[in-house]
């Protein structure tokens, strides 16, 4: 069995694959500083969920702040890996608060590996973002797509993580993999986002805020998935770019259409100017993956939601009553 350093351990993906490192019979140790970019009450729901296994740890930690990672003691521990998934996420919420997310997202990745250099942690993961391509990428989007001309700071701020990894693979050898997340969506799901909005609005009755017209389109992945791939991308590549992402691609319009049909209420939908900071579309190539880790989205989209209004019905007593960011 392994031992794995998870950030961002309260997160949507990172309390996933932790979940399934810790099923699987591995260590995690998690690092999370239990911010209010989005309602706290949903990232202390995953993280009871993990605190009922013996074999994980938790540390109250901030990344960016380098004093607090040199003061954690492990002891004789030692570490197969590091998984980042702290983030500062959010497209139009970057565009308010550029400097958070230079915090976190570069000065925290810069701050991890160094400690995974220090302590002689072969290898490091780093989630990225399918915003990184910007505008125009072609579709579906290969990971040889222009990166340079990103929309907004969470996607540069990303941009600058990736490239601070190359760098330490290149002086100290640190294996690494970064994988650009498309769209992830599930049960207990970042309030902030759309399936979890939607699903919420339609179930309660309210008016569904859509940014534009409803014809964007989204490469729709749902959580498994990703936290499958995040697992797999532990395997020895020297450092490689891999793409994540669903299988399906879906307007805005008929994810609100699809998720109507399962609820079996009319959405009321309230139309407002289309974010600049968003992307049109995306959907990854993820051949790459297939290549190289032998990954593969499998949950389709029609299952997902259903799996995700599940969830949010069982939980509706207090997931009803989250922030959403508006």
């Amino acid at each position: 069995m392994a031992n794995y350093f998870v950030t961002g351990v309260a997160g949507f993906i990172a309390a996933r694959v932790s979940l399934m490192l810790l099923e699987a019979g591995h260590l995690v140790v998690g690092l999370d500083n239990l911010n209010d970019a989005y309602d706290v009450r949903m990232k202390e729901y995953r993280l009871g969920t993990l605190q009922a296994y013996d074999r994980f740890q938790f540390h109250k930690v901030d990344i960016a702040d380098r004093s607090l990672l040199d003061d954690l003691k492990f002891g004789s521990l030692k570490f197969d890996a590091i998984i980042n998934l702290a983030a500062r996420a959010g497209v139009r919420a970057s565009v308010l608060n550029p400097w958070a997310y230079i915090d976190t997202n570069i000065t925290g990745t810069l701050n991890l590996l160094e400690f995974c250099k220090r302590n002689n942690i072969p290898k490091f993961i780093l989630a990225s973002t399918s915003s990184i391509y910007g505008a125009d990428a072609p579709l579906p989007t290969p990971e040889t797509a222009d990166s340079d001309r990103v929309l907004q700071a969470y996607a540069a701020s990303k941009k600058g993580a990736e490239v601070l990894c190359h760098s330490y693979h290149y002086l100290y050898d640190i294996d690494v993999t970064v994988v650009r997340f498309f769209t992830v969506y599930g049960p207990a799901g970042r309030p902030d986002m759309s399936v979890f909005r939607f699903i919420r609005w339609i179930v309660e009755g309210k008016p569904i805020q859509l940014f534009g017209d409803g014809t964007q389109s989204r490469g729709f992945t749902y959580i498994d998935d990703i936290a499958r791939g995040v697992i797999n991308a532990l395997k020895q590549v020297g450092f490689e770019i891999i793409n994540l992402g669903g299988h399906e691609d879906v307007t805005m319009n008929e994810l609100i259409t699809m998720i109507q049909k399962q609820v079996g209420r009319d959405a009321i939908i309230e139309y407002l100017p289309a974010a600049r900071a968003d992307m049109k579309a995306n959907l990854a190539d993820v051949s790459k993956a297939g290549k190289l880790l032998g990954w593969e989205p499998c949950i389709g989209l029609e299952e997902g939601i259903s799996r995700s209004i599940d969830w949010y019905l069982v939980h509706r007593d207090w997931a009803s009553q989250l922030d959403l960011n508006l």
